[in-house]
């Protein structure tokens, strides 16, 4: 039996979801390790969690792009695979994880985990690259299960 094929998504949503973590982890990393941060780093950890675990339609940015932003664009030319950008949700999750044990037991995780967050963030909110995209894609190569026809995922 083939595998179960998710619903295309508009590429758009996961850069507009990189976007707004951009400003979130961007501005935990400004606040730095303190209450403030970790109020932010557990929301943007849930975003991730959503997004991962359950799928890149329970992500709250995305939902937001699909209730106000996507109504208000034209169609978009593509529509891409969800599955890259739910890894990359996965990954965005460890490194939140890994933020949010800093905060607790040292600073330095802190800083370095959700810096790598935020890098990734901006590359896929500005230039419209997501590294965790990227990897799954390349590890599928790797594993020697390309990812059909269905969507290359690799704008998202």
């Amino acid at each position: 039996m083939p595998p179960v094929q998710s619903p295309l998504i508009d590429p758009r949503g996961p850069r507009f979801g990189a976007a707004i973590t951009s400003v979130v982890l961007a501005v935990a990393l400004i606040l730095g390790p303190g209450l403030p941060a970790l109020v932010l780093l557990v929301l943007q950890t849930a975003a991730f969690a959503l997004g991962s675990l359950v799928g890149i339609g329970a992500q709250p940015y995305g939902i937001l792009f699909r209730r106000l932003v996507r109504p208000r664009l034209g169609a978009p030319r593509d529509l891409e695979d969800p599955r890259p950008p739910r890894f990359a949700q996965t990954v965005g999750l460890v490194f939140a994880l890994a933020g949010l044990a800093g905060l607790l037991w040292a600073p330095v995780l802190f800083y370095v985990a959700v810096a790598f967050a935020l890098v990734a963030a901006v590359l896929n909110a500005v230039f419209d690259f997501c590294l965790g995209c990227e990897i799954y894609l390349l590890s599928r190569r790797v594993a020697g299960r390309p990812l059909g026809s269905s969507g290359s995922g690799a704008s998202a």
